[in-house]
């Protein structure tokens, strides 16, 4: 019953949301084509515009999900700090790519954490936000193919990651083969998603078919 309720949830909230041929248009637009962005590592330099991005996303993402006091969330200037914080601690624990249009604006990113004490043979699929206007272009895909392969070469073998389980992007997690993580008692956890074999999981997310330009490791 659940299942089926943050289905309608999503549903309904999806049509807020722009579709691929409107944002294809809009790119047109704007002078801009798929080739033309480019996905990179994050470095410190991209701290402000990374925080700036955090908050704005995250946001419109929640619209619709919290209400508006929830919605105001953390401020950029205290995701700043967060990320110097995270861009302070060994980049072997953690990883972040971005997604940069032609005029070097961030539009969108990824970051993952490679494994913890208790599950050292899983990564984390900490976090993946877009620009509306960016989304439903096969950018998150790419994002999700690159996390995969940074874990690969991590060691890892599984992935999970964390959801609001009203959010319309479960469906996007939903069509690269993620399933709800299933509690010892047999109850399903409708808040984590898990992939159990990360090297189908990069066959599904390519990174090296047409698309956006790759830049780094």
């Amino acid at each position: 019953m659940k299942a089926l309720l943050y289905r309608a949830s999503r549903s309904l909230l999806a049509l807020r949301r722009p579709t691929k041929q409107a944002n294809l248009q809009s790119l047109g637009e704007r002078g801009e084509t798929i080739e033309s962005l480019t996905i990179r590592e994050a470095t410190e330099s991209d701290i402000p515009a990374l925080a700036d991005l955090h908050v704005r996303t995250w946001r419109d993402t929640y619209t619709g999900l919290l209400d508006r006091q929830s919605l105001a969330g953390p401020t950029v200037e205290i995701r700043e700090h967060q990320w110097r914080e995270a861009f302070a601690t060994s980049c072997d624990r953690w990883f972040c790519f971005v997604v940069a249009n032609q005029r070097g604006q961030l539009v969108g990113f990824v970051k993952g954490i490679v494994g913890n004490d208790e599950h050292p043979d899983a990564g984390e699929l900490n976090k993946i936000y877009l620009d509306r206007e960016y989304q439903r272009l096969g950018l998150g895909r790419r994002l999700v193919g690159h996390a995969v392969r940074r874990f690969l070469e991590r060691g890892m073998q599984s992935m999970s990651a964390y959801v609001e389980p009203r959010n319309p992007s479960c469906g996007f997690f939903e069509k690269l083969g993620g399933e709800w993580l299933r509690e010892p008692d047999g109850s399903i956890n409708h808040c984590w998603y898990i992939w159990r074999d990360l090297a189908r999981l990069g066959r599904l997310c390519p990174i090296d078919t047409p698309g956006p330009r790759i830049i780094g490791p």
